[in-house]
């Protein structure tokens, strides 16, 4: 086990990552591939294999992401109460893995055979990803010194960059896989650039500096002071809700604990965006499928054909996203952000990109009228939504990662991850819920002009109800809200 001492002394290493980051980095950059690569072939998959509805598609594949994003609380737990994050990452990784091998082996059976490997092969992912996620970026920061505290930024800048790496590749080659070879090859290569990314990360392993749990150093966490204040007996002198756990918790502990009941307020507000957001993976790839693939002829085949094949389908449409996350985190984060930082806060910036997800869903409401008025629409028209879409994600997104990091007390960041990806847990489970709650009795509403209306009109009132939150908002640390919008803290994104 590394040494856990960290010094504060400066020296010219200061200036250089530490090189068991890259062991990190890479292993974040195979397990995305592994996620989205299995997640981006799953739609299609379920109605056209498992001849499911496309409401029952959508169904399963927004369960499906509630587990993967409920799970991180108990990751966060685990990690920070007794394993540590690194036993948590390796030993939860080996979960994962076994999902995808039971993905890969379902082709064995018949129909029935492989809905019950679906389920058991998700239910694995989905502890398996989400037990990791609150952990991996956190551990990211742990192998920094506090004088190395410059390069968290860059440290940052290159692990969202290798999340959206793996999962733009992903979304090309699996999806071609899965229709040039066997949907046993599709989630059989997920699956074994898991094992590759958990074998990374075990190599890196005598390198790492390791964080003890607060079992260890018996620090309380959250819930603990939490569940202590409101079921404690209060005393006559007791003001104010974190009273009665002054008596038996430290003012460090405390002041901690309370940061937290904040940022949950404003967190309160997010699902919904995940809602729309989420459903690039669902409801927008059964509408591609509906829509003209575009065969790659002449000099787009040359140039093209090696990463789409020989057609650009409604599943690698959804590499859009991640190749303009690529584009648009830095031009926002080092061009347009500076330039507006007198005006733009990070709740101001969530606000908006609220109101620009609802424009998305405006124009994707908008191609569903056509298709269903018999037009025949290139896949290509997908590109105008995914273009608003990601800009709606990097403005809420990796913003509300921000917001959450610099509101935080040191020792709740991982708490607050856990609760950050709870709202995409919720969001994905009210997708579910309207889907079952609203169809009216026919199992194709969920890819309607109407559904897609909702969903927009849906996310405009909540960006209404969003500023007045940030209006009435005040920053922990009673600095100006332009100071933190200065900040510009790339964060990686819980829904990327």
């Amino acid at each position: 086990m590394a040494d856990t001492t960290i010094t504060a002394s400066p020296g010219p290493a200061d200036n250089r990552f530490p090189p068991q980051v890259k062991y990190i980095v890479g292993n974040e950059a195979c397990e995305r591939f592994s996620y989205y690569g299995m997640k981006s072939i799953l739609a299609l998959y379920i109605t056209t294999v498992l001849l499911k509805t496309k409401d029952q598609a959508t169904t399963i594949i927004h369960l499906f992401g509630f587990a993967n994003y409920f799970m991180p609380l108990l990751g966060a737990w685990v990690s920070d109460r007794f394993w540590g994050r690194y036993n948590t990452i390796l030993w939860i990784s080996l979960f994962y893995c076994a999902g995808h091998g039971v993905l890969a082996t379902s082709d064995l059976f018949g129909v029935e055979g492989k809905v019950y490997c679906l389920y058991a092969g998700l239910a694995l992912i989905a502890f398996g990803s989400g037990g990791i996620k609150p952990c991996v970026s956190a551990f990211v920061g742990d192998q920094f010194k506090p004088t190395q505290s410059h390069l968290l930024q860059k440290a940052y800048g290159a692990f969202y960059f290798s999340i959206n790496f793996g999962s733009f590749f992903s979304f090309l080659v699996i999806p071609r896989l899965a229709r040039e070879a066997s949907y046993a090859w599709a989630f059989g290569v997920p699956g074994i650039l898991m094992a590759v990314a958990t074998l990374i990360f075990w190599l890196g392993t005598k390198h790492y500096v390791r964080r003890p749990p607060s079992r260890e150093t018996r620090t309380a966490g959250f819930l603990e002071v939490f569940v202590h204040a409101a079921t404690a007996a209060r005393g006559p002198g007791d003001r104010g809700f974190w009273a009665p756990a002054r008596r038996t918790f430290s003012a460090a502990e405390i002041d901690a604990a309370a940061s937290v009941l904040p940022i949950l307020g404003v967190f309160a507000l997010i699902p919904p965006f995940w809602s729309l957001f989420e459903q690039s993976n669902s409801t927008w790839v059964l509408q591609g499928e509906k829509m003209v693939p575009v065969p790659l002829t002449g000099m787009a085949a040359t140039l093209l054909g090696w990463l789409f094949g020989k057609e650009i389908s409604a599943e690698q449409m959804q590499s859009t996203n991640p190749m303009l996350v690529m584009i648009l985190v830095p031009l926002l984060t080092l061009a347009v952000y500076p330039w507006l930082r007198r005006w733009v806060t990070p709740l101001r910036r969530i606000a908006a990109g609220m109101f620009v997800t609802a424009v998305s869903y405006v124009i994707v409401g908008y191609l569903q009228q056509r298709i269903e008025a018999g037009d025949k629409l290139s896949i290509l028209w997908q590109i105008v939504p995914y273009v608003v879409l990601t800009l709606a994600e990097v403005l809420v997104s990796t913003t509300g990662l921000e917001f959450a990091y610099s509101q935080a007390a040191p020792t709740m960041k991982s708490t607050i991850m856990g609760f950050w990806l709870l709202t995409v847990a919720i969001g994905n489970l009210l997708v579910s819920a309207v889907t079952a709650f609203a169809g009216g009795g026919n199992h194709e509403a969920s890819v309607t002009s109407g559904r897609f209306f909702f969903y927009a009109g849906l996310v405009a009132v909540v960006a209404v109800l969003f500023m007045g939150v940030a209006m009435l908002y005040r920053y922990r640390d009673q600095t100006s809200a332009a100071a933190h919008a200065a900040a510009d803290n790339q964060r990686p994104a819980g829904g990327s």
